[in-house]
């Protein structure tokens, strides 16, 4: 009986030896494809798509692939999520808020976005969750806040002394759009809707712009630039950055639980840094390095429970 029980603890062990080990594996991939999505978003404004034209890719795929989905779900209730919040979320965690963020990579260089905006949607989620939703925020999270506005600080420093007016009108764009994709992930907590369903809603309501799209823009500019280069962008905003990322994270918090899982969204700046180096031939410079360092700093604190 004694074996018995030792062998059924030790299979127990190693399965959430083998879950955990999933959940990790998942999560770092999620990062890395959000991080893709970034360097993907940086690369095609330098071929010559414009940010509607990243917003189509960003999308449009994902909106097709998850169409069946809500359509069995219940289109009508937008899988009980409902209409007016469904397109309230669309505007602050969805296409809205990711047309200015393409705006912003116009003027200053990736590891600015990739850094500004996580942090901005930390800081303002903290914010919200005080004084929106009454929770009671530890000593820890607000020493992290204060460590990440310091990081945030060195960033700014060098939009202010060697980018200029265009480098602070950049990292502002990225302000907004964080205290933006903040208050998506408060309202989320305050009608407790699922951020799988939300993704759902908000790419299959994004199908609605292709027509305006279609119809003042066109296809002809995209088509221009070629099949190579909009097949890279179908892929890593429309695969990568969406639904892959989306999955990924899923199942990261479901063997992990949401607290570890939240580390994984904190290593999109660094990831996001590193493949803009390789891929895209931008090497960080000593202050964004110092900043990036600084804000990991603030995140390790804010996600601490003390």
């Amino acid at each position: 009986m004694d074996q018995r029980t030792s062998g059924a603890d030790a299979l127990t062990q190693t399965n959430d030896a083998t879950q955990a080990l999933l959940g990790v594996v998942c999560g770092l991939l999620a990062a890395l494809f959000w991080a893709l999505g970034f360097a993907g978003t940086r690369h095609g404004l330098k071929v010559g798509f414009t940010p509607v034209d990243l917003l189509v890719h960003r999308y449009v795929w994902s909106g097709i692939a998850f169409l069946p989905l809500v359509w069995r779900a219940g289109i009508s209730d937008l899988c009980g999520i409902g209409w007016a919040r469904g397109l309230a979320l669309m505007v602050l965690g969805g296409p809205v808020m990711s047309l200015i963020s393409y705006t912003g990579f116009q003027f200053v260089p990736l590891g600015h976005g990739s850094v500004i905006q996580p942090s901005c949607a930390t800081l303002g989620g903290l914010l919200l969750a005080a004084l929106f939703l009454k929770e009671r925020i530890s000593a820890s999270r607000v020493a992290g806040a204060i460590v990440i506005v310091g990081g945030l600080g060195v960033i700014g420093a060098e939009s202010i002394g060697h980018i200029g007016v265009d480098g602070v009108q950049g990292d502002l764009i990225f302000v907004l759009t964080g205290l933006m994709f903040a208050g998506f992930g408060a309202l989320l907590r305050h009608w407790r809707v699922s951020a799988v369903s939300a993704a759902l809603v908000i790419n299959v309501l994004s199908l609605l712009l292709l027509p305006i799209y279609i119809a003042t823009v066109g296809l002809a500019h995209v088509a221009a630039l070629g099949v190579t280069e909009n097949a890279i962008q179908a892929l890593a905003q429309g695969v990568l950055a969406g639904p892959a990322a989306l999955y990924l994270f899923a199942v990261s918090v479901q063997r992990l639980g949401v607290a570890r899982a939240a580390v994984f969204p904190a290593c999109v700046p660094a990831l996001t840094l590193l493949t803009g180096w390789l891929l895209l031939g931008e090497p960080p410079t000593a202050l964004q390095a110092a900043g990036l360092v600084t804000v990991l700093c603030g995140f390790y604190l804010a996600q601490r429970q003390r």
